[in-house]
């Protein structure tokens, strides 16, 4: 299988579940899904299986600097990697908001940009959902 197909089989799974997270993301089946024990565990095996098969070959990669880290990523197949790294860690923070925002009776409607951004920005949606949270419970604590 080439680069390119896993790139969109992993890309159509991880998309698959953010629409599962933002149109039942409060079932139970959908959690099942979304939190590590379908689509992110998938996610994880594809990824270990390409760190395993191609983490030798890149000359001079490493994460000790900005450079090395763009040789390390010059690699198609552990950039793949490195991108469904992405795809698996931000599909298991959005099913961690949808189950946070439900035990602390936060309306699903409001949790959905949150999503959104998330899914296209990461970091930046998991900010918008701990305002979210602050704004809705006062509280960050568990």
């Amino acid at each position: 299988m080439s680069a390119d197909q896993i790139f969109s089989i992993c890309n159509s799974a991880a998309l698959l579940g953010w629409f599962i997270l933002a149109i039942a993301g409060r079932k139970r089946w959908a959690a099942y899904l979304t939190t590590g024990v379908i689509l992110p565990l998938l996610l994880a095996v594809a990824y270990s299986v390409l760190l395993a098969g191609h983490w030798g070959e890149t000359k001079g990669g490493g994460f000790g600097t900005l450079t090395a880290v763009a040789t390390l990523f010059s690699d198609r197949w552990v950039l793949l990697a490195g991108w469904i790294h992405y795809l698996c860690f931000d599909l298991f923070i959005g099913s961690w908001e949808v189950r946070d925002a439900q035990a602390h009776g936060i309306s699903h409607w409001l949790v959905i940009p949150c999503l959104i951004l998330t899914f296209m920005f990461g970091p930046v949606g998991l900010l918008c959902y701990f305002a979210l949270r602050i704004a809705r419970v006062r509280t960050l604590a568990v």
